[in-house]
């Protein structure tokens, strides 16, 4: 009987010789794969495994990475996986060999009780579980068990994997019951209840004059959220579209009580921009709407967006890109959807009067404004050295509290 102990070589730990009786064969012996980052370990393992001649140890592994290479050159019965290891751990390990080699069998091992490791193995498919130092008897019973199609594990984790499992599944009702309690608020937010609009003039800078309104999402809801909150939890349940359609109308309610030539403006995702939904909400008062492309949602088509952009722009509908500068999505979207406004961010209206690059960057998109023929609206002006520092670089049109704040019309 010949072993050799090192990562990668195939070990013959059994010699299979003539029954007793000199005409039936033994059964063939079970394959087994150790993997531990522990050289200690897994000679024990080995030396422990070589005196059985129902098992037959077909490699040694370091890694993860040594282990699944050694699943696909052997495809061993048994694979016995320590559950922390270098190259993505036994989870990784247990998934990948169960990919490439899908007869073997996993059995986790690891030096202590940690259940949400027990939980996580058996979600990567590990049928058996055992703890350093288990009898040698008990983990040949485990390897025959998980061959036969059984399931193992150490009486010392079966309490925990029993306690960690009902903590997940109590986990899970409680997330589902915040998720069915955040789904009822949004519907009742489309529904129209909970939801109001407040508006934040955007002024000609020199004079003072209010050219539009900004409308803005207000929710009225316990514990209080952020209004980007509430329209990512939207997203999230597919239903942002539905959520922004309602704001837009709540919004549009405000027009007949607008002065003449006093635009109103209406944040508008992508997606949303897309929307038949709203082509024919403004189809009638399009020459008073601007909408506002965020850049909090990745565009997937530039091309579809500005066709349907287009579309609104033939109803008399301007097109604003919100937080310029702020990313490079937002300059991106300037480019590609050639705006009628821009509007730069509050980062960098913010202490513009101390900053010169704030006011290099501002005057670089004032004279691209120019080029283009683009209006360019600061928003975020919250001091007067702010105000007359953006007056002097030649920003046409701002808003902020320093101007007036959000506020019901």
């Amino acid at each position: 009987m010949n072993r050799q102990s090192h990562a990668g070589t195939v070990i013959d730990v059994v010699s299979v010789g003539p029954s007793p009786g000199g005409s039936v064969a033994p059964a063939a012996p079970i394959r087994v794969l150790i993997a531990d980052d522990e050289p200690a370990v897994r000679g024990a393992l080995a030396e422990l495994l070589a005196h059985e001649e129902r098992v037959r140890l077909v490699g040694e592994a370091g890694d993860a990475d040594q282990a699944i290479e050694l699943a696909v050159s052997h495809r061993p019965d048994v694979a016995i996986v320590d559950v922390s290891m270098p190259a993505g751990g036994g989870p990784r390990a247990a998934r990948e060999i169960i990919r490439v080699s899908p007869a073997t069998r996993v059995i986790a091992l690891s030096a202590f009780e940690d259940r949400p490791t027990v939980v996580e193995m058996l979600r990567a498919g590990a049928v058996g579980y055992l703890v350093k130092g288990t009898a040698v008897q008990d983990i040949l019973v485990s390897i025959a068990n998980v061959v036969d199609g059984g399931a193992s594990l150490s009486a010392e984790v079966i309490d925990g994997v029993v306690l960690e499992l009902s903590s997940h599944l109590r986990r899970e009702e409680i997330e589902q019951q915040q998720l069915a309690a955040r789904r009822g608020e949004i519907d009742r937010f489309i529904s129209g209840n909970g939801l109001t609009m407040v508006y934040q003039p955007i002024m000609e800078l020199r004079t003072r004059q209010v050219v539009g309104l900004e409308a803005l999402a207000r929710f009225h809801s316990l514990p209080l959220r952020p209004p980007n909150e509430w329209f990512a939890a939207a997203v999230e349940l597919q239903l942002g579209v539905q959520l922004e359609m309602t704001a837009i109308r709540s919004a549009m309610n405000a027009l007949p009580r607008l002065p003449a030539g006093v635009y109103l403006s209406v944040n508008c995702s992508p997606r949303a921009a897309m929307s038949p939904v709203l082509a024919a909400l403004v189809d009638a008062h399009g020459s008073r709407i601007v909408i506002e492309i965020t850049e909090h949602e990745a565009i997937e088509d530039y091309e579809v967006l500005a066709a349907a952009l287009e579309a609104l722009r033939a109803r008399g509908v301007r097109v604003a890109i919100d937080d310029a500068g702020a990313g490079f999505a937002s300059l991106r979207h300037t480019l590609f959807l050639r705006p009628d406004i821009v509007k730069v961010d509050t980062s960098l209206t913010r202490n513009i009067d101390g900053d010169r690059a704030k006011r290099a960057l501002t005057s670089a998109l004032v004279s691209f404004g120019r080029e283009m023929d683009i209006s360019i609206v600061a928003e975020g002006i919250e001091t007067r050295k702010e105000l007359e520092e953006l007056v002097g670089l030649g920003v046409p049109f701002g808003q902020g509290f320093y101007l007036a704040e959000p506020a019901p019309l």
